[in-house]
């Protein structure tokens, strides 16, 4: 191969290479919590954004929207979707098996389903983005995680509808109307002292 063919296609494998790891790396977290400026404030005026320090300093709080009317599914197949949730403060959490940092925070999200064990207008709602293929692994890994249920979204879609647009892994915690008041993308001990200050303050309102 002459030189100049060669370099074409060295070019040409780097620039594949590049685009394969940017396309993976949008599944995951900016550890800077992603916007910024203008953009971060706007989305941190809410009624919660004094919580978005220490462990939770990427917390978002947004002025409150409906959480998306999109169904996902129960460990039966049957369809799910957010009004079933109406009248709970309800933590959802968008993992998948091949997203490390979701397999790390799902124990803390476990404590706190624990710690709140029993309370009506409570609820933890984990929801798997992995394929139909990987179904069983994760099904497997949350009853690894109880008293957690399982839930999935196979079409990857959910990820897409709520502020964090596929980065993994995402929590949004709704209000007892059913709104998304609050936000992280990143990883995040749910069941800390931090994260319990924002549940209870979510509680009273």
């Amino acid at each position: 191969m002459s030189g100049s063919k060669r370099t074409k296609a060295i070019g040409i494998g780097v620039i594949a290479t590049v685009a394969a790891i940017g396309g993976a790396a949008l599944l995951y977290v900016n550890q800077d919590g992603g916007s910024k400026g203008s953009d971060a404030a706007s989305t941190n005026s809410g009624a919660f954004a004094a919580h978005a320090k220490g462990p939770l300093a990427r917390l978002q709080s947004p002025e409150p929207v409906p959480a998306p009317d999109y169904a996902f599914q129960d460990a039966d197949g049957n369809p799910v979707t957010f009004a079933d949730f109406k009248g709970k403060v309800t933590v959802v959490n968008l993992w998948a098996t091949w997203c490390a940092p979701c397999k790390i925070e799902m124990p803390t999200l476990a404590a706190l389903a624990k710690r709140y064990e029993g309370r009506e207008d409570f609820a933890v709602a984990v929801i798997s983005m992995d394929t139909d293929r990987a179904q069983e692994a994760a099904k497997a890994f949350i009853a690894e995680n109880a008293p957690l249920k399982y839930y999935a979204d196979p079409k990857f879609q959910l990820a897409f509808e709520f502020p964090g647009k596929g980065a993994m892994p995402q929590t949004m915690i709704l209000d007892r109307e059913g709104r998304v008041v609050a936000v992280m993308v990143g990883e995040a001990d749910w069941n800390g002292p931090q994260a319990v200050a924002l549940i209870e303050d979510i509680l009273k309102q």
